[in-house]
């Protein structure tokens, strides 16, 4: 140094410091950044945080603290549910006697906890004694995004045009329905009796048909000779007639009418229900004309009625006598000849209908039904012909006659 720069230099002051030509050394770290190391060399692991030297090792933090908070490890063992083992290897700072790693977090964790220690600042000490670097920060990924389901909206005109289809639909099977149902003639079929010729037992008076047909048909069942029976259909389209039986054999035409187009079954459906007769059966004659003690102004007299089991009718006649006021043509003493018998045969429902020939007076007529069995069956009946009464009527209206025409020329 110059004696011009010990001149310059003032009292009391210290050697003067030149400034160095050379790079200057770095600090190892700087200030309020711990862990971050400047003038490293690229690839070297940056070293681990010093331990103070003041702090006392992690285990004898613990020790110090639980002898603070006045407990044993068998207390810190009830309270903590951390076995006195492991509680001893904190302490101690031998950590190879725990689980794991993942178990000395948790029980570092947890001991720190419950004896009032930062359980953060007893990990990073732990971390510094084992020799492990900073935590490296954790980078959450986070989730991709599902793109948002594409839902279906449903508009009012798509609401409408939906209804609107379906009623076209509708109406259309309507139309077709219909066309079918006045195209074809309802069919009428019979489910009882199953069989069209059955066997019922000969005391049997009556007899219920069933079956089906169209839903509010009316149904026929035609009997020969009497009366015809008519029901009507249900919804579900099934009927049930009760019908009389006469012994033999009874037969029933059934058909089908539908009232909205009026047309009726094609073909009827026929059933025969046959009643037998029995071995000694004797036939039952009823009459219904003519009337015990009838009068009759010709010689034609009807004669019918029923002859239940009966295969014919035999009807003769017998004269008593002229009839009252009435002269007989015939000689006294010599009665007219009597009249031919005359044989009537009996119906699949038991009826006949016949007449007979008589002339003028009182006659008996014999009614005689038989059976195929050769039983008899007889009635008789007292009738009157008076043709007299005939002529008389004649007369009278012939007479009234002229007194009427002029009556009818004054009107004109």
């Amino acid at each position: 140094m110059s004696s011009r720069d010990d001149q310059a230099r003032p009292q009391g002051s210290g050697p003067v410091r030149r400034p160095s030509l050379t790079r200057p050394r770095l600090p190892t770290s700087l200030p309020g950044e711990p862990g971050r190391f400047v003038g490293r060399r690229r690839g070297e692991r940056p070293p681990t945080d010093p331990l103070p030297p003041s702090e006392p090792p992690v285990g004898e933090r613990l020790a110090a603290a639980r002898e603070l908070k006045g407990v044993d490890l068998h207390r810190a063992e009830r309270d903590t549910k951390i076995r006195i083992r492991y509680l001893a290897a904190l302490e101690r700072g031998d950590f190879r006697d725990l689980p794991g790693t993942v178990y000395t977090k948790g029980f570092l964790r947890n001991y720190a906890i419950y004896l009032g220690l930062d359980p953060e600042d007893v990990l990073r000490q732990w971390r510094r004694e084992r020799g492990e670097g900073p935590t490296a920060p954790i980078v959450v990924v986070p989730a991709g995004l599902e793109a948002p389901r594409q839902s279906i909206t449903i508009g009012r005109g798509t609401i409408l045009a939906v209804l609107l289809a379906v009623g076209v639909v509708v109406f259309a099977a309507y139309l077709v329905m219909q066309l079918v149902r006045f195209s074809q003639p309802p069919q009428v079929t019979v489910t009882d009796p199953l069989s069209a010729v059955t066997a019922v037992d000969p005391a049997a008076t009556s007899y219920t048909l069933r079956g089906s047909s169209l839903a509010g048909a009316t149904v026929a069942i035609d009997t020969p000779g009497k009366a015809t029976v008519r029901v009507t259909s249900g919804s579900d389209g099934r009927w049930s007639a009760q019908v009389d039986l006469v012994r033999g054999r009874n037969q029933f035409d059934v058909t089908a009418t539908d009232p909205a187009t009026g047309k009726t079954s094609a073909t009827p459906t026929t059933v025969y229900i046959t009643v037998p007769l029995g071995p000694a059966g004797a036939p039952v004659l009823a009459l219904s004309s003519p009337a015990d003690g009838a009068t009759f102004t010709s010689g034609t007299v009807p004669v019918a009625g029923t002859a239940t089991g009966a295969e014919t009718v035999t009807i003769s006649g017998a004269y008593l006598g002229p009839a009252p006021g009435a002269v007989s043509s015939a000689k006294p003493g010599s009665p007219p000849a009597p009249p031919k018998p005359v044989t009537a045969a009996v119906g699949a429902d038991g009826s006949f209908a016949s007449s007979i020939q008589l002339g003028a007076g009182r006659w008996t007529l014999t009614i005689v039904a038989k059976s195929p069995g050769g039983q008899l069956a007889t009635l008789t009946r007292a009738v009157t012909v008076s043709l007299a009464k005939a002529s008389t009527a004649a007369k009278l209206a012939g007479a009234m006659a002229p007194a009427r025409a002029p009556q009818r020329s004054g009107r004109s």
